[in-house]
């Protein structure tokens, strides 16, 4: 087979419809927008979600309405009770915990939340820590260092 015998399948090129090139076409004098209305003119027709001056959808169902802030900072979290599988006295830093593969990327800032229990002390550092999290930390014998 050749490039210059290459050919698209049946049915997957259309040709451009020509509106309003007289009656014969099949698409004169209305060129398929049918008779008068808001729908026929230039520039026609209603936004979307309008449903002619009813209560919208959207607006009549307030619990699917919500608000997300695009500035939200996304933390890799990490409880303190993951932390038992390093050494005592070792320093945990995000380098640290994405070689353990507790985290998933050293891009976003890390957060520490308290959940579990730490028997060890270890040098923490991260971006942030829950206040449980600290206490847990420094009970153990440990440091928490911000980042």
């Amino acid at each position: 087979m050749e490039q210059g015998e290459l050919k698209p399948p049946v049915g997957a090129k259309h040709r451009r419809k020509r509106v309003g090139r007289g009656d014969g076409s099949g698409h004169g004098t209305y060129s398929g927008r049918g008779c008068k209305g808001q729908k026929s003119r230039s520039g026609g027709g209603v936004r979307l979600g309008f449903e002619g001056g009813q209560l919208a959808l959207i607006k009549r169902l307030p619990r699917k309405r919500g608000f997300v802030n695009i500035f939200r900072t996304e933390y890799n979290v990490v409880n303190v009770g993951k932390l038992k599988m390093f050494a005592p006295d070792a320093e945990v830093t995000p380098e640290e915990l994405l070689k353990a593969r507790l985290i998933k990327s050293v891009r976003q800032p890390v957060k520490i939340l308290g959940d579990g229990e730490i028997d060890r002390p270890l040098v923490v550092r991260a971006n942030k820590f829950s206040t449980t999290a600290q206490k847990k930390i420094v009970a153990a014998g440990g440091r928490v260092e911000g980042i």
